[in-house]
């Protein structure tokens, strides 16, 4: 029986990283002020500015579903339209957030190889609507990294938003596990953010090793217009915000939230590794930020749920979706790796 630290199940599974619960401790002594107008808030907003380079608009919230809904109801009016990916978040895990948000905003969703939107995907169904008869399409959400652990790369993402803001839509970024594809690609922060062209990115911090806590930030500030109080209504302004911005502090000021996605991320790769290696599972997407997806024989998947291991069967009945996180050690890696060859093998499945 494996132990509850043993799971791949999600990276938002994991406690809190040492940096992020140090300074939740620091922020709690004494009073101040509530609602934002804390120095912890102040620190924390500048600390988000300082890694993108930019004077952007930021805004704390939650969770990452009210941030990309929020942020989308920014852009989209309610008979607007947006383009997605069909395995996309706000698509298909956020129970109809986006179109409550925006007051009834189409979700257009689009197939693409890897869960990436291409721009051929995005030219063939951002077409404008020849009447009142149908939503405009006004925005793209894209998310970073994908659905299926793959990411986008500058060249990519510029390509995107070029082809978006040419017909007059605006680009979010759901960017849940945006820390793993900084650190993916080992490029700045604003390369795959406003330097690609990006409007809006809701910067993940929860799956990161934060207790809670998500960064909307707004490149094109106009966006950003009355959100405080969007932000309100929506329910997403804590009073004690102080707790919600310390932990900001923790990863940001001394690097944390990168050395965090790095470790991830490599002990994806070390999984990915070993999991290509068995006879009978195959890898349904390259290894490219902090999660394995990979199609096993059923048997398998029923005897390592047996024997404890937590993990979703995430595409179809066989694929896998095998998360690591902030604390994922090459010990847990290598004993599942190994429970999954002995399993496979028992199950007399071969790779084809």
């Amino acid at each position: 029986m494996t132990t509850a630290a043993a799971q791949f199940g999600s990276d938002n599974q994991a406690g809190i990283c040492p940096e992020a619960l140090a300074a939740l401790q620091a922020a709690n002594g004494g009073h101040a002020p509530g609602y934002g107008h804390d120095d912890w808030t102040a620190r924390a907003e500048d600390a988000v500015r300082a890694v993108f380079d930019a004077d952007a608009e930021v805004f704390l919230v939650f969770n990452g579903s009210a941030a990309n809904a929020l942020a989308l109801a920014s852009i989209c009016r309610s008979t607007d339209a947006v383009v997605c990916h069909a395995l996309a978040h706000v698509n298909v895990d956020e129970c109809g957030g986006p179109e409550f948000m925006t007051g009834g905003a189409k979700l257009l969703a689009v197939e693409g190889p890897s869960a990436k939107v291409t721009p051929a995907a995005l030219a063939a169904r951002a077409v404008t609507p020849h009447d009142e008869h149908a939503s405009r399409p006004r925005a793209l959400s894209l998310t970073q990294a994908t659905e299926l652990g793959t990411v986008y790369t500058p060249s990519e993402l510029a390509a995107l938003c070029e082809a978006a803001h040419a017909r007059g839509m605006k680009v979010h970024v759901d960017g849940a596990r945006f820390a793993n594809a900084v650190a993916s690609l080992g490029c700045a922060p604003a390369d795959i953010a406003q330097r690609a062209g990006v409007d809006v990115l809701a910067f993940g911090g929860t799956k990161n090793g934060m207790p809670f806590g998500e960064a909307l930030v707004f490149f094109d500030a106009a966006l950003a217009d009355e959100f405080r109080r969007r932000r309100k209504q929506a329910g997403q302004l804590a009073s004690k915000m102080r707790f919600l911005s310390a932990p900001w502090l923790g990863m940001l000021e001394g690097g944390a939230w990168l050395r965090h996605a790095a470790h991830a991320n490599a002990m994806a790769r070390r999984l990915g590794e070993r999991l290509a290696a068995v006879d009978g599972v195959r890898l349904i997407a390259p290894v490219q930020a902090n999660g394995v997806f990979a199609e096993l024989p059923a048997p398998a998947i029923a005897r390592l749920h047996e024997a404890g291991w937590h993990f979703y069967v995430f595409v179809g009945d066989t694929g896998c979706r095998f998360m690591c996180a902030w604390d994922t050690t090459a010990e847990v890696v290598d004993r599942f790796a190994g429970d999954v060859a002995r399993f496979v093998a028992a199950s007399g499945i071969a790779r084809p």
